[in-house]
């Protein structure tokens, strides 16, 4: 189960990092009618939604980088842990053994 919840999380960094950044962006970008005023409002709706998108796709770029970087080394730390334990193991069979 600890592995599951480990795959869960790092498959939704991604998502979590995509909709953090899309949220930063609203909260930081004004309206367009305060940015640009009344008369040019309407065009800067569409640009707006565009940034808004590169912001969500580089956050998700980001932690989809994160999610690799993370999960690689989790895996070799495992891996070192476990080649850490079977060569401790066959140490002890190879020393309990009658010469």
């Amino acid at each position: 189960m600890k592995i599951f919840f480990r795959h869960l999380v790092l498959c939704a960094l991604p998502i979590l990092f995509a909709a953090g950044a899309g949220y930063g962006f609203t909260t930081i970008q004004g309206s367009c009618g305060a940015m640009v005023g009344a008369l040019f409002a309407a065009k800067c709706g569409g640009r707006q939604r565009e940034y808004q998108a590169r912001f969500q796709l580089a956050g998700a770029g980001f932690g989809t980088v994160l999610a690799a970087t993370l999960g690689t080394w989790l895996e070799h730390r495992r891996r070192r842990a476990v080649q850490r334990t079977t060569s401790a193991a066959q140490r002890t069979t190879l020393e309990g053994e009658p010469s």
